[in-house]
């Protein structure tokens, strides 16, 4: 549903994005992961046909985003972080607004109101609705002409963690109804849950690209953490400490075979590579608050 073939993107002498390649199939969530200045936002500008690829091709929904824009924006619908929404008209004033705007049956609103969880609220003022609400407007607005692909620019960056659940469950329903979704986001936790496979970009280029799962298989160090009970000197009593050893280290794993000897072990589980650890050791920084 969306494919893109070595994409280049440079402004002046600073190359955005340098060369990448990746597609999204239907009903498939593909986050793109990286910290500021990567080239999420300018990627997601090229494929919904704001701007230009300076080198290489892209197709959404079967269209060329270069030769084809105008048949491109009958099928995409796109999300950014800025609202932009009529703050004094109603929900469903925004929507058929739109409706108007693009040629389409006022009807479609009722039902992306439905989808989004928004009929309640439908004759309230926009400037009424909390950050959450307004964001599903959003998504409700670009779903009225029924686009086969969404993107998605940080479509949970600020929200409470209440709206943002809201939110990511609409996505996931739009993901089983068959809709290809591109999202970019910097919270880790949501790519991992909500996406069904990530790309992670530096310096405009993807240095890794699977499944959340595989890649913290393939890019975390895997982990031990182990109770123990231990009675200090002086003590009568047993204490218990937790104890991370890596299970790849022969010294911890020496380290357990001793504590066993001992029988002093009293639990050990896995502890898995999260998304941070993977962002840290590719990346080597945390995330920030804004992207090109």
């Amino acid at each position: 549903m969306i494919e893109a073939h070595a994409l280049h993107r440079s402004f002046g002498a600073r190359e955005a994005v340098a060369g990448i390649s990746f597609s999204v199939r239907r009903g498939e969530i593909f986050g793109l992961l990286g910290p500021n200045g990567a080239g999420k936002t300018t990627t997601i500008r090229m494929l919904t046909g704001q701007i230009d690829p300076g080198k290489g091709s892209a197709s959404v929904a079967g269209y060329d985003v270069v030769r084809e824009r105008a048949q491109l924006k009958t099928r995409i619908g796109v999300v950014f972080q800025e609202q932009n929404l009529y703050e004094r008209l109603s929900a469903r004033l925004n929507l058929e607004f739109s409706c108007w705007l693009y040629g389409l049956p006022k009807r479609r609103v009722d039902e992306v109101l439905d989808l989004v969880g928004l009929r309640e609220r439908e004759r309230d003022p926009v400037r009424t609705f909390s950050g959450g609400m307004k964001q599903r407007l959003m998504v409700a607005r670009a779903l009225l002409h029924r686009p086969l692909a969404l993107f998605l620019d940080e479509p949970t960056r600020g929200l409470d963690p209440v709206a943002a659940f809201e939110l990511r469950a609409a996505i996931a329903q739009l993901s089983r109804e068959g809709m290809a979704i591109l999202l970019t986001t910097q919270l880790m936790d949501e790519a991992d849950h909500l996406c069904h496979r990530l790309a992670f970009l530096v310096d405009g280029r993807i240095v890794a690209t699977d499944t959340p799962r595989n890649l913290k298989l393939a890019h975390g160090e895997r982990k031990l953490v182990v109770t123990l009970a231990e009675t200090p000197a002086g003590e009568t009593s047993p204490s218990l400490t937790e104890n991370v050893l890596s299970m790849d280290a022969p010294a911890d794993q020496a380290q357990l075979a001793q504590w066993m000897a001992q029988g002093i072990v009293m639990a050990i589980h896995s502890r898995e590579a999260t998304l941070d650890d993977i962002f840290m050791s590719l990346v080597g920084k945390r995330p920030r608050e804004e992207d090109t």
